[in-house]
């Protein structure tokens, strides 16, 4: 998918989500799992593709270091005033999610959330981000993939589990849970989500 294009056409059903009760609902849970035990701060968190910030934002407000990385100037903007308006302090950096070693970020994540990039990408840009994440994260890290399945559509190509554990070496998939996510009736149609969450460890850990 262009994403500029999307942006510069105001197309970004995904923002949508914030709006849909049980996908926020769902995801609020899966903020809650990595907290559990622990106490704010909770240390840095990495929003890829973070869009305007959405989510992002949200960490921020539950305790978390965030540094939100696109590629698209658009978002970036609306993610800062997003951040302003909530009061929070949340850094968005210009990058390739493919090429994170050349973002301006530091290392020792121990959050990365991908609200929806990874299916997008095809098999070398999806190892390259896998690369990637692995050398920004922290040994105890964890990692939230948005995935949607592999299906002739539009736009999107989508991913399977063998993809997720091809580009994620290392990694052990703990948890594979629906986003409960629910486009308007045409989107659905056309699109045929049905998009899964898939949490990462290290294998190790």
């Amino acid at each position: 998918m262009n994403y500029r294009l999307a942006y510069w056409l105001g197309f970004h059903p995904w923002e949508d989500a914030a709006a849909d009760p049980r996908f926020a609902e769902k995801i609020s849970e899966m903020f809650d799992r990595e907290e559990s035990g622990r106490e704010p701060p909770y240390g840095p968190a990495l929003d890829i593709g973070t869009g305007s910030g959405i989510w992002g934002v949200e960490l921020a407000k539950r305790g978390w270091q965030v540094t939100g990385l696109d590629i698209v100037d658009k978002a970036l903007r609306r993610g800062r005033d997003r951040a302003l308006e909530a009061g929070v302090q949340m850094r968005f950096v210009r990058g390739d999610v493919t090429a994170l070693e050349q973002a301006d970020i530091d290392g020792g994540f121990r959050l990365v959330l991908d609200t929806g990039t990874f299916h997008d990408f095809n098999d070398v840009q999806r190892k390259a981000m896998g690369r990637g994440i692995t050398a920004v994260a922290s040994p105890d890290a964890t990692v939230l993939l948005l995935v949607w399945p592999k299906r002739r559509r539009p736009l999107i190509r989508g991913a399977n589990r063998d993809e997720v554990e091809e580009a994620f070496p290392g990694w052990q998939i703990t948890h594979v849970e629906p986003s409960h996510f629910h486009l308007p009736k045409p989107l659905q149609l056309l699109l045929r989500p049905g998009e899964h969450w898939y949490r990462l460890c290290r294998a190790s850990a």
